[in-house]
């Protein structure tokens, strides 16, 4: 648990009023990519114009790419990158939430290196071709809290060719800059603020039960589980709550941080797999559909029950703390949400399929599966989504 080997060379800017702070420093090019969603969020929230004004004050151009969405894909990655070098782009300012975040990665990639994205996706189909060349600088805004991305060099894509959802990143993609600045994640609904705040939990949750656990990740992590279980209630009733959007911005952050220090487990495999077979699944809606049962998999074997007690712990509970309490504040925290009885049959699976789901969480993200404290199956995964199911 003492090992660890940590390099992240992004410039955080953290907290309200961060964003302030971007046309003072040295930008990476002279005209951007500013790369947002398909949707009105940046404009509704403020964040476009204030990028805009200071990427004029930095004295950059740029030029707007506003076509990516939930659960981004392959054939708009491409767009995007052929977009950049056709308009002269020389490094990219993502702004917006994962999905955009996510993009960025990959397009920065994509727009310096020949051939297909699925090139070089290791996983799935992907053909597993290193990069040959460094991708754009990247400067990312996040507008909300839960993938953590803005401080990493990963993200997830999907190709709705092959019904894959796989991973992508290189230390070489690590951002630039990265400003997180709560001011304008105000209005994200609170169905979103808590589908985003809990895939932002589970990321340090997962990283709480990993096998590659050590001091800096189990530190941090615990941290930011206490904040996120304290302050997203809130945030979800009152997204006006600065206090509680920059406690939850905090956790979701250092999830990015912590994932650079130890792996998430296959609740992510899972999840990437249920959202590959039904495009319309939001990420942390399916992650809290397949929580309590994943978690109680893992408590029922005693799989790492010190952990679990941290955790339970962290999410507020006291006394003699046993690992069940874990899973039962983990319920609580999805009912104060109000996001406790999501059915997957609202999102179109059906029984039948969940063998598939479950083979293809690890055929697209095995990686992931020796991270878990204790063996899982595909017959175990088929299990747990089988007790998930609503």
């Amino acid at each position: 648990m003492m090992n660890f080997n940590f390099y992240n060379p992004t410039n955080l800017f953290f907290g309200v009023g961060a964003l302030n702070k971007l046309h003072e420093q040295k930008l990476p090019g002279k005209k951007a990519l500013l790369l947002i969603s398909n949707g009105k969020s940046v404009k509704t929230n403020g964040s476009f114009d204030k990028t805009v004004d200071e990427l004029t004050k930095a004295g950059a151009e740029y030029a707007v790419f506003n076509k990516i969405m939930e659960n981004p894909v392959r054939e708009v990655v491409m767009e995007a990158a052929a977009f950049a070098k056709d308009n002269g782009c020389d490094f990219i300012v993502a702004l917006g939430g994962g999905a955009v975040l996510d993009s960025s990665k990959a397009i920065a990639a994509m727009a310096t290196n020949d051939g297909d994205l699925w090139d070089y996706v290791f996983g799935g189909t992907g053909k597993c071709q290193p990069l040959k060349n460094a991708g754009l600088p990247i400067i990312t805004i996040a507008t909300s809290s839960g993938t953590g991305s803005e401080i990493n060099a990963y993200g997830v894509i999907s190709n709705l060719a092959t019904n894959e959802k796989i991973g992508f990143g290189d230390p070489i993609l690590d951002p630039v800059y990265a400003f997180v600045d709560p001011t304008y994640m105000t209005t994200v609904p609170p169905k979103y603020t808590a589908y985003q705040g809990f895939d932002a939990l589970f990321h340090n949750t997962e990283v709480m039960i990993s096998k590659g656990l050590n001091i800096l990740s189990e530190t941090i992590a615990l941290s930011a589980i206490e904040n996120i279980a304290k302050y997203l209630p809130t945030a979800v009733k009152d997204g006006n709550d600065l206090e509680a959007r920059e406690r939850v911005a905090y956790g979701s952050t250092i999830a990015g941080i912590t994932m650079q220090l130890t792996s998430t487990t296959a609740a992510h495999s899972i999840e990437h797999s249920m959202s590959a077979y039904h495009h319309n699944l939001q990420h942390g809606a399916g992650l809290i559909i397949i929580a309590k049962e994943f978690y109680q998999f893992f408590v029922d074997r005693h799989a790492c029950d010190d952990r679990f007690v941290k955790m339970a712990r962290a999410m507020g509970c006291e006394g003699d703390v046993k690992p069940q309490d874990f899973v039962d504040a983990l319920v609580n925290l999805m009912k104060d949400c109000g996001v406790d009885d999501l059915k997957m049959s609202e999102y179109g699976f059906t029984k039948e399929e969940l063998s598939t789901v479950a083979k293809g969480a690890r055929s697209m993200q095995g990686g992931l599966y020796p991270a878990n404290p204790c063996e899982l199956t595909d017959e175990d995964v088929t299990g747990i989504l089988e007790r998930s199911y609503k």
